[in-house]
């Protein structure tokens, strides 16, 4: 609008200075409009410390109506200026830009040397910019109003993500407490109470008293050493960049549970390729999850399916990285059917809710079906390869 205005203020500039006065208005008010239009965040807070310069630039604007005249389209520009006011500086600035905007515009008027207008036309635009300055100002409360409920709802999704976080962790230790620590605390405290029994009977017998103070000692050992496997694989997690070899510790995984639990367990490679095949490192999150799920298997099968065998088969078809550990023991009861893990969370049976929450935490699915000819029990863990990236932007 200035710019189309310009010839109009221009030729009805008088000669000389009026005309170089008028030109110097047409630059300033057209660069500093420009300005603000195209880096506003940065001349912004400027104009909202320092309401002068607005000031300023409405007596620039001034001068180009005064010479325009207040029938070209730069009067309607001046509306603008109390609408700006309204909605940087609130009502007091609204109704001081207003004020000053209104006078410029009456003054215009006053100065035609044969006015033509009535006066209703002549207040039209000095109510204009009124009504301007009190659009503005409903528009600021409005936006503030909008900002306040903004950060309220950010605050609000900031603490239900901070819940649902703890929520999260708490499951996930609960998961790691039972797997581990509290089976084996469980393990001394009947180790234990076998003592106790021994060594309060009417007579009794030094080496078998011997015997279950060495296994007491040996399980609490143990206990220590979860717990310290524990906090270890915790720290592991957190390590960004850091992979890991997930067939070469479910194999020491193996070999460590036969050699403790004196069963008869035993693990095979399934790759594509081979005992040698070329399976990528896997990132400590999803290696954890896989090596609890198969340690909780082979205890479940040895504890409380009373199985004379198990088998272990882990490796990469078609990219899909499967372990499967299989059983002969005395099947989970529901079998084929898939078990009810809302049922067996609220009768306290863990072990293959903590089993499904595992597999979901990484994005891996675990199923539970009959081992070979129908008997016993097999539980199979499938990842896809595919994961691994995410899995390692989520570890970075």
């Amino acid at each position: 609008m200035i710019a189309v205005a310009a010839p109009s203020a221009l030729l009805n500039a008088g000669p000389g200075w009026g005309v170089r006065l008028v030109g110097i208005a047409v630059v300033v008010t057209f660069m500093v409009s420009y300005a603000l239009f195209r880096d506003w965040e940065r001349f912004g807070p400027l104009l909202l410390r320092h309401p002068t310069l607005l000031a300023a630039d409405t007596l620039f604007g001034a001068l180009l109506l005064v010479s325009a005249g207040p029938d070209t389209t730069l009067a309607y520009v001046s509306v603008c200026t109390p609408l700006l006011a309204g909605l940087i500086y609130g009502w007091r600035g609204a109704a001081v830009f207003a004020s000053l905007q209104g006078v410029i515009l009456l003054l215009v008027h006053a100065t035609l040397d044969n006015p033509h207008t009535e006066p209703a036309e002549t207040l039209i635009l000095p109510g204009l910019c009124v009504i301007a300055g009190a659009v503005g100002s409903s528009l600021r409360k409005l936006m503030l109003h909008l900002g306040e409920a903004t950060r309220a709802l950010a605050a609000v999704r900031a603490r239900l993500a901070v819940t649902e976080a703890v929520d999260a962790e708490r499951a996930r230790l609960a998961r790691e407490m039972h797997d581990s620590v509290a089976k084996t605390l469980h393990g001394v405290a009947l180790a234990a109470d076998g003592l106790a029994c021994s060594a309060g009977a009417a007579r009794m017998d030094p080496a078998l008293v011997k015997r279950q103070a060495e296994l007491v000692a040996r399980s609490a050992r143990r206990a220590a050493a979860e717990s310290r496997e524990l906090l270890t694989d915790l720290r592991r997690e957190g390590e960004p960049g850091r992979e890991v070899d997930v067939l070469a510790e479910l194999e020491d995984a193996v070999r460590a549970f036969g050699a403790r639990r004196g069963a008869p367990v035993t693990y095979r490679r399934t790759d594509e390729g081979g005992a040698g095949g070329g399976l990528p490192s896997v990132p400590p999150a999803v290696a954890r999850q896989l090596l609890s799920i198969t340690e909780e298997a082979m205890e479940n099968a040895h504890r409380h399916a009373r199985a004379a065998r198990v088998d272990v088969r882990a490796g990469v078809r078609c990219g899909v990285l499967t372990v499967g550990v299989r059983d002969d023991g005395t099947g989970l009861p529901g079998l084929p059917a898939a078990p009810d893990l809302d049922r067996l969370r609220r009768s306290g049976h863990f072990g293959l809710v903590g089993m499904a929450e595992r597999a979901a935490s990484v994005g891996a699915r675990v199923s539970f079906g009959r081992g070979e000819r129908g008997r016993g029990t097999e539980v199979r863990v499938e990842w896809p390869l595919a994961s691994r990236r995410t899995e390692a932007g989520h570890d970075r």
